[in-house]
């Protein structure tokens, strides 16, 4: 790429790169180079040589200066806080994978450059490293934005050499951080649950869920967990509140994908919603059998789910909302947010995280209750028909034809049932708004099929790399929450999405 000019900025620049967005990873330190956020594929620092120093708008400056610091764990003496971080200079390294110092370091290089830096006052990259098996390089590097150097002090490490230690503090005004702090190899997202820092509790779930759902505070001190609600994995249905009839099944042996004819899948449009995969889950710390767990190929206005009347087998892959929590999550506490979920695995787009859960309302029952944050409209109909701003979905027009509601369709457009996470809920209830998501709201009928009274789905929308905040949006018009004097009720939105709309309603 380099020989054919196909880097994307083959000479180094200082500051922001233009498409490369905080929380963008890389799996390698070449996808870096070429990309030309980080230009050395070992060394930690990068930075502009004298030959810059005649260019247009470096007159004046010190040269060399650093434009970019890769954090790896590669030093014992390094100190990641996120907003703030202490950086070791380069050298010394026994080089042998132990992160021991060798032999003193000398202001040369990269450790002038940041030196310079610091007189200076240039802005630098910073991309942090972690372990992640899974990668073809083990491990996964985070661009962390923009920081500049504080302070530099030369004394000895902690194997008694002479190291530079330099203090990065992070330029405000930029998007959150996707990791409240870098875990190296000493403490990476493989770690056991019990040695997560500031764990404050192993499972929030209890053990519900197939998987556990460790919850962490680096916010509070004393660390504290999330109280006043009861988890709950299942959607709790209220006594005067009827459930529909199972709805006639399909009569497919096995898998529904490998049936010649299936009526759950001329309801989807002839075909299945879900692409296959096989995916070997951890149910209570111990190995289960491999699951046909699905991917959704597209959003939709309605899946239509095999249920209990259904003749195929309970692995089917068109009954992927069934099989429970797939993937290991995380709730933590952020600075601005409140409590937050992030993945501790690769989500692949189409996955299913959760079902959204609680105790299934009337909305007329809880009308006015503005101090109830949790509540969520099943709104299938609007989905369907594409109201309030919501884009139409692949199949809308068949699904309302194939429904046959029972009611005035303009009676339809509000919703009838909500669901109420407020006092019991399950880790979905932990999620946040985000402008720009990286998941999103599909409506599942499995038992049934009352689409007023669908399963509230949560999937990917994209690839979301370890340690990175789950979100979706909550789809609030603008001035559409009013007080019982029917005042405009407005809420700043703190997600930090380049795009932030500034309020959540």
């Amino acid at each position: 790429m380099q020989a054919t000019n196909a880097v994307l900025y083959p000479e180094k620049r200082m500051g922001h790169l233009p498409r490369v967005d905080v929380g963008d990873q890389f799996y390698s330190r070449a996808e870096m180079v070429a990309i030309g956020l980080h230009g050395h594929w070992m060394n930690g620092i990068d930075y502009m040589g004298t030959k810059y120093q005649d260019e247009a708008g470096y007159q004046g400056l010190i040269f060399p200066l650093a434009t970019c610091i890769v954090m790896s764990g590669a030093y014992e003496d390094d100190l990641d806080n996120a907003d703030e971080i202490i950086y070791t200079g380069e050298g010394g390294n026994n080089l042998l994978g132990n992160c021991h110092q060798g032999a003193e370091q000398t202001l040369v290089r990269g450790n002038l450059a940041l030196m310079n830096s610091k007189d200076n006052g240039n802005p630098i990259r910073v991309v942090c490293g972690h372990i992640e098996k899974r990668s073809y390089t083990g491990k996964v590097y985070t661009y962390d934005g923009l920081y500049k150097v504080v302070d530099c002090l030369s004394e000895k490490g902690v194997r008694g050499h002479l190291v530079f230690k330099f203090k990065l503090k992070r330029i405000e005004g930029q998007p959150p951080l996707t990791t409240s702090q870098v875990l190296f190899t000493r403490g990476g997202i493989h770690m056991p649950i019990s040695k997560l820092p500031r764990l404050v509790c192993p499972d929030i779930s209890c053990g519900q869920e197939n998987l556990p759902i460790p919850v962490t505070n680096l916010v509070d001190n004393p660390p504290v967990a999330p109280s006043g609600f009861v988890y709950s994995k299942s959607l709790q249905i209220p006594e005067d509140i009827k459930m529909p009839a199972d709805s006639i099944g399909c009569n497919c042996k096995g898998d529904c994908s490998s049936s010649a004819h299936c009526l759950c899948a001329d309801h989807n449009g002839s075909d299945l919603p879900y692409v296959s995969r096989q995916r070997k889950v951890s149910a209570k710390n111990l190995d289960s059998t491999h699951k046909n767990v699905g991917r959704l190929v597209e959003p939709k206005a309605v899946v239509f789910e095999c249920g209990p009347n259904c003749s195929c087998q309970c692995s089917c892959v068109n009954r992927t909302s069934q099989h429970g929590l797939q993937y290991r999550l995380e709730v933590f506490k952020t600075v601005s947010k409140g409590w937050g979920v992030r993945t501790r695995d690769t989500i692949l787009p189409g996955s299913l995280i959760c079902e959204y859960t609680g105790v299934l309302r009337r909305n007329a029952e809880v009308e006015g209750l503005l101090e109830n944050n949790y509540l969520f409209d099943i709104d299938c109909v609007q989905t369907i028909k594409g109201l309030d701003g919501r884009e139409q979905r692949p199949g809308s027009e068949l699904h309302m034809a194939s429904l046959h509601e029972k009611h005035d369709p303009e009676t339809n457009q509000v919703p009838e049932y909500c669901i109420d996470a407020g006092s019991v809920g399950n880790v979905a209830r932990f999620i946040n708004h985000s402008c720009q998501p990286n998941l999103f709201i599909q409506c599942v009928l499995s038992s049934h099929r009352d689409i007023k009274l669908a399963k509230v789905m949560l999937f990917a929308a994209d690839t979301i790399p370890p340690l990175q905040e789950l979100s979706y949006d909550y789809g609030y018009p603008l001035n559409s929450v009013v007080d019982i004097h029917g005042t405009v009720v407005k809420l700043a939105c703190h997600c930090g999405a380049s795009d932030c709309r500034k309020r959540l309603y």
